[in-house]
């Protein structure tokens, strides 16, 4: 027998010569010596068993996402923005009043301003070095963008007092931004909380009108190439980003057809897996809108505000642009979910101190001039010849 055994029945041996080790039994002592035997009260059960609890499976969390067109302020523009402030300084919020609650009731509204602000103490400049005052971002701020890509073949037209001016008056207003730089740093991918969702927006230029980096620092901004686009998608991803948001600077102006560098790279980018969702600018005019490996490319918002002259070279449609929305799904597997995106068609208003009107909106409003909604139905169906598959279904 194992010495295992043996223990085991010398234990329950000395266990029945003292009574069952302790616990008293009236069967194995005498009613004579009882007395003798202290009494032991049962032991009573305290054990609490388990609420029944079921297990809670986190919900689905959604945003609710705006982006804009270029935002180019030529001349013309800030000298209308004058006149809006009486003839001194500049106005441009009654420019963007009608489309301002498309872009306010959002959870992320994401604007594209195309040309940096003025220093302090310099006035804005127009074609071909642009410089904007810094009143615009004001207005983006007060219409209710949370941010906006800076990323632009404009990006270096003023410099790196133009950079500074546009980031720091950005930061006093609260505006996030991506594509310029006044650090090396501050080039790389950051990651921000929308509703609990952890995002990433970044943004790229095709270049920057052959002007070259300020003082050779190539870090002020962002050129697209794939290579860095995917792993900057990647430092996101490792920093926690659960949605990825790329703005591609890039087309042919005034040319709604695809180029041929805005399909490789749309290519490129998004069969890495890494990219939710991709916003074009750039071209002036509205081009498609398009799944590429599954991810919706919206490849060009045309303008949201400009001055193009109507020429030969810029057609009317340079008038048409769109405010695209859409929504995103974090599921609680990680796995994330972009709607198809929905089309507020717009048109810039020449005629009526530069206003950018939405067209659907505009059109259902009695008080709107017949004329002015004649203009609006022509560009409407520009705009419907393109992206009409996706208009929004009411105004």
């Amino acid at each position: 027998m194992h010495s295992k055994s043996l223990g085991l029945v010398t234990f329950f041996g000395l266990c029945l010569g003292i009574t069952a080790c302790g616990q008293s039994s009236p069967t194995a002592t005498s009613s004579s010596d009882a007395s003798l035997v202290p009494t032991i009260a049962p032991i009573a059960d305290t054990t609490t068993l388990p609420a029944d609890t079921t297990t809670v499976v986190p919900a689905p969390v959604t945003m609710s996402v705006a982006f804009a067109g270029d935002i180019l302020i030529h001349s013309q523009v800030w000298k209308a923005a004058t006149v809006n402030a009486g003839g001194s300084g500049y106005d441009f919020t009654p420019m963007f009043a009608r489309v301002k609650p498309l872009i306010e009731g959002v959870d992320l509204a994401i604007c594209h301003l195309e040309v940096p602000l003025v220093a302090l103490g310099e006035k804005p400049t127009t074609n071909p070095l642009y410089s904007a005052p810094t009143e615009i971002a004001w207005a983006i701020k007060e219409m209710g963008f949370d941010r906006c890509s800076n990323a632009s073949n404009h990006t270096f037209d003023n410099g790196v007092k133009g950079i500074e001016a546009t980031l720091n008056e950005f930061d006093a207003l609260g505006l996030g931004h991506a594509g310029m730089a006044r650090t090396p740093e501050e080039i790389e991918p950051k990651v921000f909380d929308v509703k609990g969702i952890k995002v990433t927006h970044l943004s790229y230029t095709f270049g920057f009108n052959d002007i070259p980096a300020p003082n050779g620092e190539t870090w002020r901004s962002a050129l697209i190439d794939p290579a860095r686009i995917i792993a900057d998608a990647q430092k996101a991803r490792d920093m926690g980003a659960q949605v990825v948001i790329v703005s591609m600077h890039w087309g042919r102006e005034t040319q709604t057809d695809l180029s041929d560098f805005q399909l490789t790279n749309a290519d490129a980018i998004t069969k890495s897996g890494l990219i939710d969702l991709v916003i074009g600018h750039h071209a002036h005019v509205v081009q498609k809108i398009e799944q590429v490996n599954g991810v919706w490319t919206v490849f060009g918002l045309s303008n949201l505000i400009s001055y193009l002259p109507t020429t030969d070279a810029f057609t009317p449609n340079t008038q048409d642009g769109m405010i695209v929305t859409t929504n995103i799904t974090l599921n609680p597997d990680g796995s994330v979910v972009v709607e198809k995106p929905v089309v507020y068609p717009t048109w810039v208003d020449k005629k009526n101190g530069v206003v950018v009107r939405p067209i659907l909106s505009d059109l259902a409003d009695p008080t709107v001039p017949e004329d002015i909604k004649a203009e609006l139905n022509v560009s409407l169906e520009r705009t419907r010849a393109v992206v009409g598959d996706f208009f929004s279904p009411a105004p």
